[in-house]
Formats: structure tokens, C-alpha cells, sequence
């Protein structure tokens, strides 16, 4: 008998724990907490998935199936969840608890597209981690970022803790070699040859790029982060004979990411940030100038239904090389157009706005922006278009919008 009443009292004290055992359907999920002695990112899609089962009733099989899906994407030793009451009656908190490996190598192609004008691109990267350590090597061929196609490797060692859990040290390496398009060198050739279309103040191609570059990443508050540090770069001119020139610069980037406070039934988040690069003498660099970057994006999120609203705008001041330059007409601005057509150079002034709208797998788009010279005038430019797209995966066909024969372009492939 006394042993029956302590295996019963021992039953009502886990009982008291955890209050909700057995939870069925009429139950709503309040919040889902994902926690762990280490540090981890989960990707854009997998927070999309939390989100979306937050204010839906519960469903321990969707639980189920998050829990291989984590599991799966952090390379994580185990992952289990616990649900407990939640403040309102009828509702349920679900904490997944995660335990990593005590090193851990995660290899991932985080961008691979194909751009029907542009080519391809593709991006393979492994990071070995092993507590607040970390070690990146990534394997690269990029035709849609920059003005040049960058080949080559990027290594980064990081520590995300120094002294405190708010203080990171990030050590950088980039080793690239230069391809140019047949647009870009004609460009370099009228500029070289004093033709009044091109602008005075871009730097010759180059055919080797390297750059090391120390940072200090601060948390200044939950949803703000600094970044401040020196890039050390490094180029080989093309034309007219081969040299090594050096443009090293002061990095500072400042970030914002809030999700906003909203009903269950929809959810928002803020995206801002701030960066800017200061090339002086100081530091011995050949050439001196100041761009600076912003963007903002807001989404919003209601059922199936997904709005996303983004701008990025840029000054650069000075004479910059041409990897420092704003592009549009890649897989994510002016979809549609060809950034080589628009400005083989790049510019130094840049202005683009999108709004997004997604339902389900299905999305539509809208784009707007310019990019030119001091010394020019902005020429507006917008395109449109459809696509379906699936847990970063996306498949689209963009149209420029002007006057004349209309030229689709398809942009296909992942890009996080």
C-alpha cells in the first residue's frame, strides 16, 4: 500500500510539472520557444514553419514532424519538446529543447541560381563548429552580386563569445579571381578612351581581388547589432599594365531585426540595416572614398497570405573600385532586366524598391529602382513578375516593363 501511494504522489508531482501530458485538438498553441546550451540559426523557411503553427490548434504530428526537420538542419544530437499550460485557458506553450554535438560540420549550398541572361551561380559552404567556435570555408562563383564574376574561396574564423555573451571576434580571408562580361570591358575601353558617356571616377579592372578583415561584432540590444573593423584589400589591375593597388578601409554595419508584436492570426517582422565603408590614406590605401548602404524590409504575415516590402538605396563618394559599385538587375533587384544593360559599370548612386505578395507556394512581384553617376541623371526603370516557390526554392519569369519587344527572363534556383 505504501508503496502504491508514492508511485502515486510521485505521478501527481510530475503531474504538477507538466501540466498538459496528453493535449488534444481543442488545445491552441500560445507560443513555441526553441532553446539550447548553444548557440544556433535556424533558416528563414524553418522560422516561417514555428510561426505559422503559433495561434493553430495542436497537432503533435506537425510537432513531430518540426522536431526531424530541426533536428535535421542543425545536425543537432537530439531534439525533444515539452508543452506546458499557457496564460490563457484552452492554450499550450511548446519549449523545444536542443543538444548539439560537441563538433559539428554542416555543409549547405546556401545560393545556386540560374539567371537566363545572366548564367549561373553557385555557392558552397561548410562551417565546423564546435562550441562558441566556428570555421567557415565557402567554394564560390558569383556572376550576380557584383559588376564581375568573383571565383574563388572565403574563409572566416569566428568566436561569438570575448569576455561577455554580447561581444563576438570574427577574423575574414577572400581570395577571388575576376571574370568580366564583353559590356564591361567595351565600357572600360570608352572610358579609357575619354568617351563622354562613361564616368571619370571608376577604377580600372582588375584580375585578382584579396581581402582580410578583423571584426568586432557588439549586441547593443536584443534586436540591434554592430559590426566594426578594417577591410585590408587588395587588387591586381588588367589595364594597362599589372600592378598591385590596395584600397583598405574602416567597416562599420549596423543591423535591426524585430519580429513585432501582432494577433495570432498574423505576424510581422522589421528588417533594417546600415553599413558603411571608409577607404583613407590612413590605413595606406591607394584611393580614398565613403559609400554608404541602407535597406529596410517589413513582412507581413496572415494565414497562407504574405506580404514583403523592401528598399536598399546607396551613395558612394569618392573614386571607388568596381566591386564597391551598386548593381540592380540581378535574381533580386529589377528582376527582369539585365544589370548589363542597365550599367555595365555599376553606379555610384542607387535606389530600389520591391513589393512581394505570396499565397501559399505561388508569388508575384513588383520592382522599382535606379541606379547612375553624381555626374548623370537617375533613369527609372520597373518590372514584374510570377513564380512558385517552396522552402527557398524558387522558380520565377520576370518581364522588364518598357516600351518596345518584351523579353521574358526565367531566375531559377535558391538564394537564402
Amino acid at each position: 500500500m505504501k508503496l502504491f501511494l508514492a508511485l502515486l504522489a510521485g505521478a501527481i508531482a510530475s503531474a504538477q510539472i507538466t501540466p498538459v501530458v496528453n493535449v488534444n485538438s481543442r488545445y491552441v498553441v500560445e507560443s513555441i520557444e526553441v532553446s539550447g546550451h548553444d548557440e544556433f540559426n535556424l533558416s528563414r523557411s524553418l522560422h516561417e514553419e514555428i510561426q505559422n503553427l503559433v495561434g493553430e490548434y495542436f497537432d503533435q504530428s506537425a510537432l513531430d514532424d518540426l522536431t526531424g526537420r530541426i533536428k535535421k538542419e542543425l545536425h543537432a544530437k537530439s531534439v525533444s519538446y515539452r508543452i506546458s499550460r499557457g496564460d490563457q485557458p484552452e492554450q499550450v506553450k511548446v519549449n523545444f529543447e536542443i543538444t548539439r554535438r560537441s563538433v559539428e560540420l554542416n555543409v549547405t549550398v546556401p545560393k545556386f541560381l540560374y539567371h537566363s541572361k545572366q548564367g549561373w551561380t553557385g555557392v558552397v559552404e561548410g562551417v565546423a563548429t564546435s562550441g562558441p567556435n566556428s570555421v567557415t570555408f565557402r567554394l564560390l562563383s558569383d556572376d550576380d552580386e557584383l559588376v564581375e564574376r568573383e571565383t574563388g574561396i572565403l574563409a572566416r574564423y569566428d568566436r561569438k563569445r570575448v569576455g561577455s555573451d554580447r561581444v563576438g571576434l570574427g577574423f575574414q580571408f577572400e581570395g577571388y579571381h575576376q571574370g568580366w562580361s564583353r559590356s564591361t570591358l567595351l565600357a572600360e575601353d570608352q572610358r579609357l578612351d575619354g568617351a563622354p558617356p562613361v564616368p571619370n571616377d571608376v577604377l580600372s579592372v582588375y584580375r585578382t581581388r584579396q581581402n582580410f578583415q578583423p571584426i568586432v561584432t557588439i549586441q547593443l540590444a536584443k534586436p540591434l547589432t554592430l559590426e566594426a573593423g578594417a577591410s585590408f584589400e587588395r587588387f591586381q589591375d588588367q589595364f594597362p599594365a599589372a600592378r598591385t593597388e590596395s584600397t583598405n578601409a574602416m567597416v562599420n554595419t549596423l543591423r535591426y531585426h524585430r519580429l513585432l508584436e501582432g494577433s495570432d492570426a498574423h505576424k510581422q517582422a522589421l528588417d533594417a540595416g546600415y553599413s558603411l565603408r571608409a577607404a583613407t590614406k590612413i590605413l595606406g590605401s591607394d584611393f580614398a572614398y565613403v559609400r554608404h548602404h541602407w535597406n529596410v524590409a517589413y513582412t507581413f504575415t496572415r494565414d497562407h497570405n504574405t506580404v514583403l516590402v523592401s528598399f536598399v538605396g546607396g551613395v558612394i563618394i569618392g573614386q571607388a573600385p568596381l566591386f564597391e559599385r551598386f548593381v540592380l538587375g540581378n535574381s533580386s533587384t529589377l528582376r527582369g532586366w539585365n544589370k548589363y544593360d542597365i550599367d555595365p559599370l555599376g553606379g555610384s548612386r542607387v535606389a530600389h524598391g520591391s513589393v512581394e505578395y505570396r499565397y501559399r507556394y505561388f508569388q508575384i512581384f513588383y520592382d522599382a529602382g535606379a541606379v547612375w553617376d553624381r555626374s548623370e541623371g537617375a533613369t527609372p526603370r520597373s518590372s514584374a513578375g510570377v513564380g512558385l516557390r517552396k522552402d527557398g526554392f524558387s522558380v520565377a519569369v520576370a518581364f522588364p516593363i518598357k516600351d518596345g519587344r518584351v523579353e521574358p527572363v526565367l531566375i531559377a534556383g535558391m538564394n537564402f
